[in-house]
């Protein structure tokens, strides 16, 4: 008994030892069973090896550790949180492809590890009863990623039981192996391409949660009053929450209040607005190569006429609630900001009043007669600079999670900011209605597939904000970015076009566009029948024609990825509180009066 003993104290010890050495992390503690321990250090799991038993299964416990040992490793959990889909199916089969993410790391980096956790999954996928199991498409997906990224081997048995899985999932995700591969070692990439793949899947939440649709009339009133009472309580919440965000931005004394809430709802015709609308193309933008397929399935639309009222709420609340974690900082921004750029502002006067602000050049007259009552002066409320900016927003699905927020905030605070500065503001945002490709890529098919045929996706551009609509009337809107589902392509080089085309039809004198990015246009289909720079040729093309020949100020912001390889005027920031002096210097730089206006060529 003894030795027993002794084998199990050895065992333990030299777990401990190689999880230690796996991590990369001498301060991990391990711990065998589920206890408590009152320490700081990173902590791992596993299971119970009872002294008195016979019966311990100690591969389990070294492909426990090792895969434990790799997540320690190879895992960052801010990056795994930050794509975690909604859903309890769905957030299972996330979990599942991260693990095996770093399981595929470490089968290749130790080949012992890769025989402990193969042996391991292929004891317990043939002693699991899949005709009785509840979860059987979870554990069809994993032995699907399994077979296809860790070159498992199945037994006949287990093939047949997951052959319908098998065949759908083939459909949805085969094609996306060779860049999942590619991405194993970039967690951000990976965790954004599965929880991509995962929403397309369209996973039915209601098999976990069935309803029941045999209610009772009664029941049926009483849930009712309750949502009734319930959506009452959240509508005053909510307002509450705004007077609470709202007291974070200071106003500015000789602004007026009316024009920020305002209550009618400015009606803007404009005729891009169409839903099915034909964009003229122009053919000076420095790219006659870049060609689309058809523009016939492309689409600009309104931010609220992509949900309903109540989603819209709710993503706006959402939004209000990171704002919330802000607020100390969104008030000196914009107390900051605010008084630099009014500092700017050109300063005019009435003189000869009866009241106001007493003017010092009269002072002689007053000496004279002091009765004169003429010897006041006024400033008047002018436009700053007759200036516009437009918030061009990419809506991809890398920008999904942090990247978004961040985006969706710096919209916000410099809506609000801005215009309490008389400075008009429109927040605009671009993707595709659909993943590799919509009807444009259909349509292309039934053609025959001609070669090099252009863009090959739906557009999808949205007005989140008007420049003449008042952010009060527009800020449920811009929590619309928050929405899953929502980001999918990128396709910037036609997204900056459109943008420019609104802003060239306004009458401002000055004209701001600021480009809120995370890196390169992407679009699958798109890519997969042209050249692999197409896109990104474009973008590139179109930014250097707007630099060179337009009176339109551009200026970009990377969320955590430099683009000045696009862009000439451009700045990088990693998170909300990176903003600033970094984009009040930028901002304050272009109002600047000194600035040297650029000529057309």
């Amino acid at each position: 008994m003894q030795k027993k003993e002794e084998l199990l104290e050895n065992f333990k010890t030299a777990i401990t030892s190689t999880v230690k050495s796996i991590s990369n992390q001498e301060d991990i503690e391990v711990v065998f069973g589920s206890k408590n321990t009152n320490t700081d250090k990173i902590t791992i799991n596993l299971p119970e090896l009872e002294k008195n038993s016979l019966d311990i299964n100690f591969l389990k416990v070294r492909a426990f550790a090792d895969s434990e040992a790799l997540k320690a490793r190879h895992s960052d959990k801010n990056i795994l949180m930050s794509y975690e889909p909604k859903g309890n199916i769905s957030k299972k089969l996330y979990s599942i492809s991260e693990k095996i993410r770093y399981e595929k790391l470490g089968s290749e980096e130790f080949k012992g590890i890769k025989s402990n956790i193969d042996k391991y999954y292929q004891e317990k996928i043939n002693n699991i009863d899949l005709k009785q199991s509840e979860n059987k498409m979870v554990e069809a997906f994993e032995n699907y990623l399994r077979v296809n990224i860790l070159n498992l081997k199945n037994n006949r048995e287990v093939d047949k039981e997951f052959k319908p899985f098998k065949k759908d999932f083939d459909f949805k995700l085969k094609n996306k192996f060779k860049i999942l591969s590619e991405s194993i070692d970039n967690q951000s990439k990976f965790n954004s391409l599965i929880a991509n793949l995962i929403s397309e899947m369209n996973i039915d939440e209601d098999i976990e949660n069935p309803k029941n649709d045999k209610v009772d009339d009664n029941k049926d009133n009483k849930e009712n009053k309750s949502k009734e009472n319930e959506k009452s309580s959240k509508e005053s919440k909510q307002e509450n929450q705004e007077m609470s965000i709202d007291a974070g931005v200071p106003d500015i004394d000789n602004l007026s209040e009316d024009s920020n809430n305002k209550e009618e709802t400015v009606e803007v015709e404009d005729s891009s607005m169409k839903t099915d609308y034909k964009r003229k193309r122009e053919k000076n933008f420095g790219d006659q190569k870049y060609k689309v397929y058809t523009e016939e399935f492309d689409e600009i639309v309104k931010a609220e006429d992509l949900e309903n009222e109540d989603e819209l709420n709710r993503l706006r609340q959402n939004l209000d609630q990171q704002l919330l974690q802000l607020k100390n900082f969104i008030s000196k921004l914009a107390n900051r900001l605010q008084r630099k750029l009014l500092a700017k502002q050109n300063r005019s006067w009435e003189f000869d009043l009866e009241e106001g602000t007493l003017d010092t050049s009269k002072l002689t007259r007053i000496i004279i007669d002091p009765f004169n009552s003429l010897s006041f002066k006024k400033e008047k409320d002018v436009e700053f600079k007759d200036t516009i900016v437009t918030i061009l927003i990419d809506n991809s699905g890398s920008m999904r999670g942090k990247p978004i927020s961040v985006a969706a905030i710096c919209a916000d605070i410099l809506s609000r900011t801005l215009e309490k500065c008389l400075v008009k503001v429109e927040i605009l945002g671009f993707t595709t209605k659909h993943w590799k490709g919509g009807m444009s890529r259909e349509k292309w098919m039934n053609n025959e597939k001609p070669n090099f045929p252009g863009r090959l996706n739906d557009l999808r551009h949205i007005v989140y904000k008007s420049a003449d609509t008042p952010w009060r009337q527009a800020k449920k809107n811009i929590g619309l970015m928050l929405k899953e589902g929502l980001l999918k392509e990128n396709i910037d080089g036609e997204a900056l076009r459109w943008a420019y085309k609104k802003m060239s039809s306004r009458k401002e004198e000055r004209k701001i566009l600021m480009v809120i990015s995370d890196g390169a246009p992407v679009d699958d289909s798109t890519l997969s029948s042209n050249s692999s720079d197409f896109l990104e040729t474009n973008l590139k093309n179109v930014v250097k024609w707007i630099e060179k020949n337009s009176q339109i100020e551009l200026l970009a912001i990377g969320i955590g990825h430099d683009v000045t390889r696009y862009y000439s005027k451009a700045l990088k920031i990693a998170d909300v509180q990176d903003l600033g002096d970094a984009m009040i210097n930028q901002l304050t730089e272009l109002f600047s009066e000194t600035k040297n206006k650029k000529t057309i060529h």
